[in-house]
């Protein structure tokens, strides 16, 4: 597959891995890094969210982990090949028996979701096989510093059940982007930010396309340190 190329990196991609998709870029380019000195993601995939994240915060430290070895290897190679290396740790590892005495300023995840999936190379990656909410949700919830943030992104029909499970779990909602592929359609994806503490919900909207392959002014300012956009 050709290798995707970002302003400050580029992303090297496989037939065996889950490719660089706009939910990943959403995320990387929108969750909260204020105050997020260590950084976990979860499921990393190509290495893109946590890429984007150290861009944006020249302080942060990452770990990224994933269950998928070729996923986990292709993290390490795109990692080692980004000037932000040095800040850029990855293992091949099951989250569910993931153990540190580390707590951290931000947990990532563009999670699995689709219980059922026509695609098989994309098993791991898209469906709640390895991995649930719930426990995605009890793990961060233990991994998280006080002041720490868990941010996902999810398809909009199941938010409601992952903030359920996720006030099980003693975590708070704090932040709501409600984002829509097109103006005036449906809401698409939400990202979902939790803390330990309660605070005020923020709520936004976010708008992918102003018209279909014409990215709306929002998405072109959100991506413009990101993206190189054809002129």
């Amino acid at each position: 597959m050709k290798p995707f190329t970002f302003k400050q990196f580029v992303i090297q991609q496989s037939k065996e891995v889950f490719r660089v998709g706009t939910d990943g870029v959403l995320i990387g380019a929108l969750a909260n890094i204020e105050n997020a000195f260590n950084i976990l993601e979860v499921g990393t995939g190509t290495g893109l969210i946590s890429l984007m994240l150290a861009q944006r915060n020249p302080e942060a430290q990452f770990l990224g982990i994933d269950i998928n070895k070729d996923a986990a290897e292709l993290t390490k190679f795109n990692f080692e090949k980004s000037p932000f290396f040095s800040r850029l740790k990855n293992n091949h590892q099951d989250f569910k028996n993931f153990e540190t005495d580390k707590k951290f300023d931000l947990i990532v995840s563009n999670p699995p979701y689709f219980e059922v999936s026509g695609s098989e190379k994309d098993k791991i990656a898209r469906q709640t096989v390895e991995l649930n909410f719930s426990q995605l949700i009890s793990k961060s919830s233990m991994l998280l510093s006080k002041n720490g943030v868990f941010s996902v992104i999810l398809p909009a029909e199941i938010g409601n059940d992952f903030i359920a499970i996720a006030i099980e779990n003693g975590m708070f909602l704090i932040r709501k982007i409600n984002i829509k592929g097109i103006e005036n359609s449906k809401v698409k994806r939400l990202i979902l930010e939790f803390s330990l503490s309660e605070k005020d919900l923020i709520e936004s909207e976010f708008i992918i396309e102003k018209s279909p392959r014409q990215y709306s002014d929002q998405y072109l300012e959100l991506t413009k340190e990101f993206h190189i956009f054809r002129k």
